[in-house]
């Protein structure tokens, strides 16, 4: 599945527009490489995420789309702080 995908239908980013763009400026990484919209997610892969005043990593546990339909637990938060920044990206 695509990162930008697994960010909304895990409900880590609202909407899937914002996830793209957030990607486009770098701010994802799936196990620690800087990732691309369309960059793949698989079970078990770690996700870094930096909102602008956040920093987020989870471990995904399943990034199979019908069952992040029905409600599953798509990932575990391994790290959530608040950061301050004065450029969000």
């Amino acid at each position: 599945m695509r990162v930008d995908k697994f960010l909304k239908l895990s409900r880590i980013v609202k909407r899937r527009t914002v996830a793209q763009e957030m990607a486009e400026a770098g701010a994802v990484r799936v196990s620690g490489r800087v990732a691309k919209p369309s960059t793949e997610v698989k079970d078990g892969d770690l996700l870094e995420v930096d909102f602008p005043s956040r920093f987020l990593k989870v471990r995904v546990l399943t990034a199979d789309e019908a069952q992040l339909k029905r409600k599953a637990t798509p990932f575990e938060v391994l790290e959530d702080r608040k950061v301050a920044r004065d450029d969000p990206w």
